[in-house]
C-alpha cells in the first residue's frame, strides 16, 4: 500500500497561484461568513484563512449569528472590493443553508456550488464565455479529489481521463458526492453513488443515469477506485475482502470509512482531502479575479 499524502501534492498547485499572484502583483481580497459552532466548519475556515495568507490573497473572516449571514452575504456580493466570498456550512442545517448558497454572486463564488456553476457542471459546459477563454468554475471538494486522483495510475492523461474505470461513491452531497459523480462520468467513468437510501449508477452517457439500482456488494466487487464521505461512526466500514485486489481507496470523511486492512489492501490509500480542497479554492479565486474582476 501506497498513502498519498494530500499536502505535499496541495503544495504545488499553492506554489503556482502564489507565483502568479506575485509575478503580476495582484491584489485579491475574500471574505469569509462564519455563522456556525460546528468544529469541522471552524477547522475548514482556519485552513482556508492560512490558505489565503499562504498564497498572498486577503482574507476577511467574519464571524456572526446566522440570523445575520443574509445580510453579511448580500453586502459581500455588492462590494466591488471583494472578489471572493466562502459562507461555511451547515448554519441551519436545513435548506436555510441552499437558499443562502443560492444568494452568492456566481462570479465571486469560491466554492462553484451556486446554481449557475452547478448547472454548467451537469450540463457538462466547460466555459463561462463563448471564446472559450473563462474556464467554468468547479466545486472545490469534488475538484480535490480529481486532482489527487490524478496522481495515481487510476488516470490517463490522454482522451477520457476515467474512461474504464469503475468507481463507487459513498456520499450523495449535494456539495460533494453528487457533483463528483458527475464529474467523473464526464470524465469516462461509470459511477456508483450511494446514500443512506442506497446505490444508484450514473452514467451521463447512458439515458438511464441515476435510476438502476446497484447493491453495495455489486459496487465494490467491480470498482478500480472507492471514494468515501460518511460523517459517521454507524457506517459498516469498508473491509478488504470486499474490494478488488489493488483497488484505489481515498477517504475524505472526517470519520474514516476504511477498516485497517482494507487501507493495507489498497493499491493506493487517500486518508484525507482538506489540504487540496483549500488549494482548489485558492486557484478558483486566482480564475475569479481573472475572469470577472481584472481590469
Amino acid at each position: 500500500m501506497r498513502v498519498l499524502d494530500a499536502n505535499s501534492i496541495a503544495a504545488g498547485y499553492r506554489d503556482i497561484v502564489r507565483q502568479e499572484i506575485a509575478d503580476e502583483q495582484l491584489k485579491i481580497s475574500i471574505v469569509g461568513i462564519l455563522a456556525t459552532s460546528d468544529p469541522a466548519s471552524i477547522t475548514y475556515a482556519e485552513y482556508t484563512k492560512i490558505g489565503c495568507e499562504d498564497v498572498g490573497v486577503s482574507f476577511d473572516l467574519r464571524v456572526t449569528e446566522p440570523g445575520s449571514a443574509r445580510k453579511i452575504l448580500d453586502e459581500a456580493n455588492e462590494d466591488p472590493d471583494v472578489h471572493g466570498i466562502f459562507v461555511y456550512y451547515p448554519i441551519w442545517g436545513d435548506e436555510r443553508d441552499a437558499e443562502l448558497r443560492n444568494r452568492i454572486s456566481p462570479q465571486k463564488d469560491v466554492e462553484g456550488l451556486s446554481p449557475y456553476w452547478i448547472n454548467k457542471l451537469y450540463s457538462n459546459e466547460r466555459f463561462d464565455d463563448t471564446e472559450k477563454k473563462s474556464k467554468a468554475i468547479l466545486p472545490c471538494t469534488p475538484l480535490a479529489i480529481i486532482k489527487l486522483l490524478e496522481a495515481t495510475d487510476a488516470y490517463s492523461p490522454y482522451g477520457l481521463p476515467f474512461k474504464g474505470q469503475q468507481i463507487t461513491i459513498f456520499n450523495r452531497s449535494e456539495v460533494v458526492g453528487k457533483p463528483l459523480a458527475f464529474m467523473l462520468s464526464n470524465d469516462g467513468a461509470r459511477v456508483f453513488s450511494f446514500d443512506i437510501g442506497g446505490g444508484v449508477v450514473v452514467d451521463v452517457a447512458a439515458s438511464e443515469c441515476g435510476q438502476t439500482p446497484v447493491t453495495r456488494a455489486e459496487a465494490l466487487g467491480c470498482s478500480d477506485i472507492v471514494i468515501t464521505g460518511v460523517p459517521s461512526r454507524s457506517f459498516e466500514m469498508i473491509r478488504a475482502g470486499e474490494l478488488l485486489p489493488n483497488a484505489v481507496c481515498l477517504n475524505f470523511s472526517s470519520v474514516q470509512n476504511f477498516e485497517p486492512d482494507a487501507r493495507e489492501a489498497a493499491s493506493v490509500f487517500i486518508p484525507r482531502v482538506g489540504p487540496m480542497t483549500v488549494a482548489m479554492c485558492m486557484r478558483n479565486v486566482l480564475q475569479l479575479f481573472r475572469n470577472y474582476h481584472h481590469h
